[in-house]
């Protein structure tokens, strides 16, 4: 994986390019600042100097990056000019061939979105939460109390990534032996094909994909058999809106639940660790007083915003802010530059766990594409963190993360952690 760690006078001179840069070359999508967190500066001199801003050439080709929180919210909102549709492009800045492009509930606009959203809803609402959530102790608690002592070990993958594809299993009612396949194919559905990557090529994604739907496809002939049942699969193989999906929209709407459910939780429980590790004053102040957990999780998910962006294309000449969008051109929307605008959200750049409007964030989008399992991704960082907090008095970082190289999926390759004897 694309994996050195930079030495601080090299990881300082990135930083400062931002500063010295001309402002018509700056490229914030290029994923290699999110490799090295050396992105900030960009997003902090384009919130002050060009807020909707262009870019004309990146390895994504031209796009429009918006970065304020109030006018994230405003595109976000306006379906009528900026379309979240795959046929179009989709969700993310990374365009993908037409002949590959697959349909998903948040890659639709209205009405279309809204009849597949509300397919897979009851699985999030309060009730079935309750009922989660004893399922989801019991299971921090096993993982949790398997750590080793003493020495260290890499918390991404005992604890973030187990935790959370256990959930996913539980979720599809996946069978339990294969349940590392969806971490898997959520990783290769998000990866950029590269001789470092998880994939080499955009071919070997593809098949890797394929694989995924096939083995849904099996799973799937045996839902639609048997009696409606609480999971995901069973809930769209029944539902009137996604029964009849054909192969493109199936699997599209795969890898949206199990990236959705993957990747954002499994790197904001990462960044959970990480973040008290940055901020020791705000790990005394959880161990001494753990009812703050119920605001350290939202602003854990706003300090880490799990995923970066999200992408919409211009279905018509525009103009905002000053600037003209032509029909389709590419519109970036920062949500990880919006959680740090001092201009809608208080010390922005602090990490402030009994914050007043902990949920004042996008980390979770905004409007009718707002992420379907919130609920659920707060759900399980609070029961981890009461089991933690139950268990130790401390979980040092002894290393600095490794991170993923992608604009999109903002998250973390591995995090060395100690626990004490």
């Amino acid at each position: 994986m694309h994996g050195t760690i930079e030495s601080a006078a090299k990881l300082d001179a990135l930083r400062e390019r931002a500063s010295s840069l001309p402002l018509d070359q700056f490229d914030p999508g290029d994923p290699e600042l999110f490799r090295t967190d050396t992105f900030w500066p960009y997003f902090d001199r384009l919130r002050r100097e060009d807020p909707v801003h262009y870019c004309k050439d990146s390895m994504f080709g031209p796009y429009w990056s918006v970065t304020k929180y109030n006018d994230i919210m405003e595109i976000e909102t306006n379906h009528s000019v900026f379309s979240s549709a795959s046929s179009l492009g989709g969700i993310t800045i990374r365009d993908i061939d037409p002949d590959l492009r697959r349909e998903s509930f948040i890659a639709m606009d209205p009405p279309r979105h809204a009849a597949q959203r509300k397919t897979v809803a009851p699985m999030f609402t309060p009730t079935h939460l309750d009922e989660l959530a004893a399922n989801i102790r019991r299971r921090s608690a096993e993982c949790l109390d398997n750590l080793p002592r003493g020495e260290t070990f890499e918390w991404v993958d005992r604890v973030s990534i187990e935790l959370t594809t256990q959930m996913l299993a539980v979720l599809f009612d996946f069978p339990w032996e294969d349940r590392r396949k969806l971490t898997r194919w959520s990783d290769v559905a998000t990866t950029i094909p590269g001789p470092d990557g998880l994939v080499a090529t955009e071919e070997e994604r593809q098949a890797e994909l394929m694989e995924c739907a096939d083995y849904f496809s099996r799973l799937w002939k045996e839902r639609i058999e048997q009696p409606p049942k609480s999971d995901l699969l069973s809930m769209m193989a029944h539902g009137a809106a996604t029964r009849d999906m054909d192969a493109r929209n199936f699997l599209g709407n795969l890898v949206l639940l199990i990236v959705g459910g993957n990747d954002t939780t499994r790197n904001t429980m990462s960044g959970s660790i990480y973040a008290l590790s940055q901020h020791p004053d705000q790990y005394r102040k959880l161990r001494e007083n753990p009812a703050l957990i119920d605001s350290f999780v939202p602003e854990v998910i706003r300090w880490q915003t799990p995923l970066a962006h999200m992408r919409r294309t211009a279905l018509a000449d525009f103009e905002f802010r000053g600037k003209q969008i032509k029909k389709g051109d590419k519109v970036v929307m920062w949500y990880v530059s919006g959680n740090r605008d001092e201009e809608a959200i208080e010390r922005p750049y602090e990490f402030i766990i009994d914050r007043a409007r902990p949920r004042t964030h996008l980390s979770f989008g905004f409007g009718i594409h707002r992420c379907v399992g919130l609920r659920l991704a707060e759900l399980q960082l609070k029961i981890i963190w009461e089991e933690i907090l139950k268990r130790f008095d401390h979980i040092d970082v002894v290393g600095e993360p490794r991170r993923v190289y992608s604009s999109f999926v903002k998250g973390y390759e591995t995090l060395p952690v100690k626990i004490a004897a």
